[in-house]
C-alpha cells in the first residue's frame, strides 16, 4: 500500500474499541493501515484487537493482534518482542489506552486513583521504556500519545480529579521524552482531544444526564463549538500526521484536535 506510513511497522495501543463503535484506538490503527503502515494492534481484549485486524486485513493490509495489559511490564516486554519477531522493526508506536474515573480528591477511592494512574500514565511509560531503546537502535521513530484536554482544562460541572491529573502527566511525559531523544532521530508528540463521541464516554453518563445516554450525547454536542462532537476519526487523522514524515520537524507538541472549545473564554 502506498501512503505516508508506506512500508513503516507501527504498534497501536488501545487498537480495539471499548464498546461498539469506533474508539480512537481502532480509527488510528486502521487509518494507519490505509496509510501503508503494517499494524501490530494490541489490546487487553484480544477479541476487540482481532476486530480491528480483521478490518485492515479484510481492506488488503497487514495487520497482527496481539493480547496485553500495558500497565504490566512483563507484558509490554512481550509485546515487543513479539513485534519484533512478526515485523522485525518498530518505527511508530501509538499510545491510545485509557479509562475515566468519577470524583475530586475527598470522592475518590484511593485505589481508583492508583488504577487510573497505571492505566492511564504506567502504561505510557512501559511502552516508552521497552520500545525506545528499539528505536534508538534504528536512530529513527517516532511516539504518539494520546492525552485529553483534561489535561489542561478542568470542565465545569463534572468532576474526575484522577483523569485530570493522569493525562496532565501524560503531557510532561511526552515533553520529557521528546527532549531525551531527539537528537536520536525520535520524535514524542501527544494528542489532546475535546469532546469526542466515542465508546468510552459512556462512563459519564450518570453525571450528564442521570443515565440517559441519548441526553448526555445532546449535552455533548451543544457544548461544542461546531456543534457536533468529534470522533476518533478525527484523533485518528491527527495521529496519522504526528507519526508521519509529514510532521518531521515536530517534537514534543501538544496537538490540541478539539473544535476549538478551549479557545472558548
Amino acid at each position: 500500500m502506498v501512503g505516508s506510513l508506506a512500508d513503516r511497522i507501527a504498534i497501536v495501543v488501545g487498537a480495539g474499541s471499548s464498546g461498539p463503535g469506533w474508539g480512537n484506538g481502532k480509527a488510528t490503527a486502521v487509518t494507519f493501515a490505509r496509510a501503508g503502515a503494517k499494524v501490530f494492534c494490541v489490546d487487553r481484549n484480544l477479541e476487540a484487537a482481532e476486530e480491528a485486524a480483521a478490518i485492515i486485513k479484510g481492506e488488503g493490509g497487514s495487520a497482527v493482534a496481539h493480547p496485553a495489559d500495558v500497565s504490566n511490564a512483563a507484558e509490554v516486554r512481550a509485546m515487543v518482542d513479539a513485534c519484533l519477531a512478526h515485523y522485525g522493526r518498530i518505527d511508530v508506536l501509538d499510545n491510545n489506552v485509557g479509562i475515566g474515573s468519577n470524583g475530586g480528591p475527598v470522592e475518590l477511592d484511593e485505589a481508583e486513583w492508583d488504577l487510573v494512574f497505571a492505566v492511564n500514565v504506567k502504561s505510557f511509560f512501559l511502552t516508552c521504556k521497552y520500545v525506545l531503546p528499539v528505536m534508538a537502535q534504528q536512530r529513527r521513530g517516532a511516539i504518539v500519545n494520546v492525552s485529553s484536554i483534561a489535561s489542561i482544562r478542568a470542565p465545569r460541572g463534572i468532576t474526575y480529579v484522577a483523569y485530570n491529573a493522569s493525562k496532565g502527566a501524560v503531557n510532561s511525559l511526552t515533553q520529557a521524552v521528546a527532549l531525551q531523544y531527539a537528537d536520536q532521530g525520535i520524535r514524542c508528540n501527544a494528542i489532546l482531544p475535546g469532546l469526542m463521541h466515542t465508546p468510552m464516554i459512556d462512563f459519564l453518563k450518570e453525571q450528564y444526564s442521570a443515565g440517559d445516554y441519548e441526553r448526555m450525547i445532546a449535552i455533548r454536542d451543544r457544548i461544542s463549538p461546531t456543534g457536533k462532537m468529534g470522533t476518533g476519526w478525527d484523533t485518528a487523522k491527527a495521529a496519522l500526521f504526528l507519526a508521519s514524515d509529514e510532521a518531521a520537524y515536530v517534537n514534543g507538541h501538544l496537538l490540541v484536535v478539539d473544535g476549538g472549545l478551549t479557545v472558548r473564554a
